[in-house]
């Protein structure tokens, strides 16, 4: 009879096996940057405006833009976040927890 492996990580938590892979604060800075274009996104479709209005009334390219919105890019300042925010009627809250 052929005995099965038990897996490790059975019972463990997803943050448990990301920092056990060590690729957890990876992961979570691009699920933090994947869900604030999303909300950018959403603010934006929700409020009628371009990618060419932002970068206007942010006063920087739709190239910028489109990082800012890139779920992917990472490379983005709080500053750039802060004017976005302000664009849209909103603010940044960030909190360590």
């Amino acid at each position: 009879m052929k005995k099965s492996k038990k897996n490790p990580h059975i019972g463990s938590s997803l943050d448990d096996f990301l920092k056990e892979e060590g690729v957890y604060d990876e992961v979570t800075a691009l699920v933090v940057k994947e869900k604030i274009a999303f909300q950018l996104r959403e603010r934006m479709k929700a409020g009628k405006i371009s990618i060419n209005r932002m970068a206007r009334e942010m006063k920087t390219s739709r190239t910028q833009i489109h990082r800012l919105l890139d779920p992917a890019n990472g490379n983005v300042t709080l500053a750039t976040l802060q004017k976005a925010a302000g664009v849209l009627g909103r603010s940044i809250r960030l909190e360590l927890v």
